[in-house]
């Protein structure tokens, strides 16, 4: 498929993924802030403590629920549009949630992360829209460049953290107040993106196929299937780690450097994955994204020792680059631009569905299926075997499908 409507020449789309990673890197650091503190502030709000991290999974949940409004708004009136719309509710978020610490109110904390949750959504879209206006030969690559800003934003958004969590009276308001500012400044970036927005199909033109069409597609089915597992899988360990580690006698401090070990070896990839699909074929990475993800789990569960830990999950951060990467790529050549809006809004309501219950369910399996850290933590990693099954199965079957189906 090519995107004929949107590209001029690969000029316009390499300005545009500069400002997208521009966004990605310091708009997108919002969320390694909150996601941060997120449960610590909740802690000092809940009055049970088994709902400290809800705070967490309702950003999750909020951004599930934006996705098909959010892809619907970019789709009728373009990404500058949905992007704008993202950054003002980040700015709403946190300022409800600066308003929930003030107050000392759990519901209203709550809320504010709701809220921040349709931020979330709409950064999910800055990978499609580097794909816009690229060719079908750059497109890979500027999907993976845009994906590598997450690499500053979690550097940037930690330091931020630093600066902000004690800066007021009462504890993590003035990172919140940091979340206003951030989105705030960072919405002047998407002044100078350059994508058409969609032409409206004229009466008698194709209306393109329904969301049932689309997600029967095999390609498509598979693209979303793949997204999903490789998001899904990785929160759901990613969430657990901090708490095994803790929990099988280490350090704080060395759950933080586990889960930055992690944090880089998601983001580090993309300089190159772009240019590994290009040259080898999307399905070879999102493949191959699967088999590393499968390794990180077999690594924890050899045992609990420190270099377990560290290497699973470095191997978990490269599984799902690849895979997501990979699954993206696979989706944005699929579809038709007049099919944009509910195709991706679909794609990211199922993917984001997955991932909030994967964070829902990551705490019980870690917490409430054994007598020891080192029995939630085996649970943990076991229950990534039947989705990785689910994920392998669809690639083999989109493989032996005929070329010319």
């Amino acid at each position: 498929m090519t995107n004929s409507a949107y590209i001029s020449d690969d000029a316009r789309a390499k300005r545009n993924v500069t400002i997208l990673v521009m966004a990605q890197a310091f708009l997108g650091s919002q969320m390694p802030m909150i996601f941060t503190i997120g449960g610590l502030a909740g802690q000092t709000l809940a009055t049970n403590l088994c709902f400290a991290t809800l705070p967490i999974s309702l950003i999750v949940l909020g951004s599930m629920l934006a996705a098909t409004p959010v892809s619907w708004a970019m789709q009728k009136y373009g990404r500058r549009a949905g992007f704008f719309i993202g950054t003002l509710a980040g700015a709403v978020g946190g300022g409800i949630g600066a308003l929930g610490l003030y107050y000392a109110s759990f519901p209203i904390f709550l809320l504010g992360s709701l809220i921040t949750g349709i931020y979330m959504s709409a950064q999910g879209f800055y990978r499609f829209a580097a794909a816009d206006t690229a060719s079908d030969e750059f497109r890979p690559k500027a999907i993976s460049y845009v994906m590598a800003g997450g690499l500053a934003s979690a550097i940037i958004g930690p330091q931020l953290v630093k600066i902000t969590a004690d800066a007021m009276v009462i504890p993590f308001v003035g990172t919140y107040l940091a979340v206003i500012a951030v989105n705030v400044i960072g919405s002047a970036l998407f002044l100078f993106l350059d994508i058409p927005k969609p032409q409206p199909p004229a009466h008698d033109a194709p209306k393109g196929r329904s969301r049932w069409e689309l997600i029967t597609t095999p390609r498509i089915l598979v693209a979303v299937i793949c997204a999903m597992v490789s998001y899904a899988l990785m929160n759901l360990v990613m969430t657990s780690t901090p708490l095994a580690v803790v929990g099988c006698g280490f350090e704080k401090n060395t759950a933080a450097d586990v889960v930055s070990a992690h944090v880089l070896a998601m983001y580090i990839p993309s300089f190159f994955t772009g240019h590994l699909i290009a040259r080898f074929g999307v399905e070879k990475i999102v493949a191959t994204g699967l088999v590393i993800l499968a390794g990180a789990g077999a690594v924890a569960l050899q045992g609990v020792e420190l270099e377990n830990f560290f290497i699973a999950l470095i191997l978990l951060g490269i599984g799902w680059n690849f895979g997501f990467i990979g699954a993206t790529t696979m989706l944005a050549g699929a579809h038709e631009p007049s099919e944009r809006g509910r195709m991706q809004g679909m794609n990211d309501l199922i993917v984001f569905g997955g991932v909030t219950l994967a964070s829902l369910s990551s705490g019980g399996l870690m917490n409430c299926s054994g007598g020891t850290a080192q029995d939630g933590w085996t649970s943990v990693n076991l229950a990534m075997a039947p989705f990785l099954m689910l994920a392998g199965g669809a690639l083999i079957w989109l493989a032996l499908r005929p070329k010319d189906a």
